[in-house]
């Protein structure tokens, strides 16, 4: 225990270094260390301190456990009012998207900024610029790109989080001549919902960069045999639509609830909740999505 004790202190320091790092760089690979050596130092803090006083006569590696399996229950409990309070939230889970023309779509850090030179550079069109209200006065924002020959439709999201940092994700959408939709995107966001059966969804939180996104996108469009055909349709219309089919399918499989239902026991069926608890788990401590086909 001693041993361990003196590990404790450079890894108290280590976790203080990662936070400052994510303050800035918003990275969610850093958070799922984060919480991860988190949970760890706490249990053996809490387990240490335990000994040292006196208050628990139990070896040193079980009262450890206890802790974090402990730190696991009340972390659960957590995370599920907070699944059952966006639930029972007005604000819609799929919000609508407006025209962003207060000039701010995109921030201007310098990580962000080689972004859009690397979509210069690649000779990416910017299509539109749109945003949508996720609540309390926070703005989802969305510049839409277009590839050379308008086959891949390239969505840049700016996340704001809480502690002022932003956090940048892409989604990718392909569709085929034959009608199937093909999106990769590496949100980290829990969902836990249904997709339209034409669509074919791909969601890879760990590939923070964009080169290596597009190219798990093409790799995917050859792989499935799908010819692309060129984006004809106005971004703006194409989302607000899709988010509107993507209510009517969850609504008709039992992930939300029928609006006449929505007052009284929130958005999301109990079942919905679950799913969206599972995912929220998987995500933040494994980076892993449910899986769609």
């Amino acid at each position: 225990m001693d041993n361990l004790s003196l590990l404790l202190g450079p890894a108290v320091a280590f976790l203080l270094l990662l936070f400052y790092l994510n303050l800035r760089l918003a990275s969610p690979v850093i958070a799922i260390a984060i919480r991860w050596l988190r949970w760890l130092l706490f249990s053996f803090f809490a387990a240490d301190t335990a000994l040292r006083f006196g208050w628990i006569d139990r070896p040193f590696w079980t009262v450890a456990l206890a802790v974090f399996l402990g730190w696991f229950l009340l972390e659960s409990a957590f995370n599920w009012l907070r699944v059952s309070a966006i639930s029972l939230s007005p604000l819609p889970l799929f919000p609508k998207f407006i025209v962003n023309t207060s000039g701010d779509e995109w921030p201007t850090q310098q990580r962000l900024l080689q972004v859009r030179d690397w979509l210069r550079t690649n000779s990416f069109i910017q299509v539109q610029a749109l945003k949508a209200e996720v609540g309390g006065g926070i703005w989802l924002r969305v510049s839409v790109y277009h590839n050379p020959d308008r086959t891949a439709r390239l969505q840049v999201a700016f996340l704001p989080q809480d502690n002022g940092a932003i956090t940048v994700c892409y989604s990718v959408t392909s569709q085929a001549a034959d009608g199937r939709r093909f999106i990769t995107d590496n949100f980290f966001l829990p969902f836990g919902g249904f997709y339209p059966e034409n669509w074919f969804v791909e969601r890879n939180p760990w590939h923070r960069r964009l080169p290596r996104l597009m190219a798990r996108h093409l790799a995917r469009m050859a792989s499935a045999d799908a010819t692309p055909a060129p984006w004809d349709t106005d971004p703006l219309d194409d989302i607000n639509q899709q988010q509107f089919l993507m209510e009517q399918v969850n609504t008709e499989l039992g992930f939300l609830l029928p609006h006449h239902e929505r007052e009284e026991h929130g958005k999301i069926t109990p079942e919905g909740r679950f799913r969206v608890w599972k995912e929220a788990w998987l995500l933040d401590y494994f980076g892993l999505p449910t899986r769609y086909s």
